[in-house]
């Protein structure tokens, strides 16, 4: 397993993704679903219980984005609610704070402590990532953050909010590294002329 000690030490700005990368995605999803679940209990009197086991289920077998579909034909949901299933999976007050992955949240705290910096440079809906951001549990590291959403920009693969970053914070490529966990990343960082580390090696654990 890679520790901070085996990176390059000249390396001084540390870039990560957000879903899957310092977090399981799955965490922030499994909580949305049993929100909108409760709610289906009150307003349509559908068993919570099972409506949650489903959209896990389609989660995990077929991938987030056809969950709605999935409980829409099971349980007869009026196609009306998927509004507020898009809405509350932007806004979700989650009941739980979304945790770290134990391996990163150890490498996180390595960098700090070497006074170099970290940025989240996340994919995806700008709302719902800094949802997800203002409930991690991030053990006092929030401070030493800072957050660019490629989507306002353009999405990773493409460069530009790499090149948008290094531009605003005076930063150097060669003193750079890219963590992530999806082909998209690789190819960012490859594209951007960044080292890039393959992060499944730090995600065995939750803190």
């Amino acid at each position: 397993m890679i520790s901070y000690s085996d990176i390059d030490g000249r390396k001084n700005a540390f870039i990560f993704e957000l879903d899957d990368v310092l977090y399981p995605e799955k965490d922030y999803w499994f909580q949305v679903y049993y929100l909108f679940s409760s709610f289906l209990e009150y307003t349509e009197l559908i068993d919570a219980k099972a409506v949650t086991e489903c959209m896990v289920n389609t989660h995990q077998s077929e991938g987030k984005q056809f969950v709605f579909d999935g409980i829409k034909k099971k349980f007869n949901i009026d196609e009306k609610y998927r509004v507020n299933f898009i809405h509350l999976s932007h806004t979700a007050k989650l009941p739980l704070k979304l945790l770290l992955f134990k391996d990163v949240l150890s490498l996180l705290q390595e960098i700090v402590v070497d006074r170099k910096r970290i940025f989240i440079v996340t994919n995806g809906d700008p709302a719902m990532q800094l949802n997800k951001i203002k409930q991690t549990e991030w053990h006092g590291l929030e401070q030493y953050l800072t957050c660019y959403f490629a989507n306002e920009t353009a999405p990773k693969p493409e460069t530009d909010a790499i090149d948008l970053l290094i531009s605003e914070q005076a930063l150097q490529r060669k003193n750079m590294i890219m963590f992530g966990v999806a082909e998209t990343d690789q190819q960012c960082a490859d594209a951007a002329g960044i080292d890039f580390i393959e992060l499944n090696h730090f995600t065995a654990n939750q803190a």
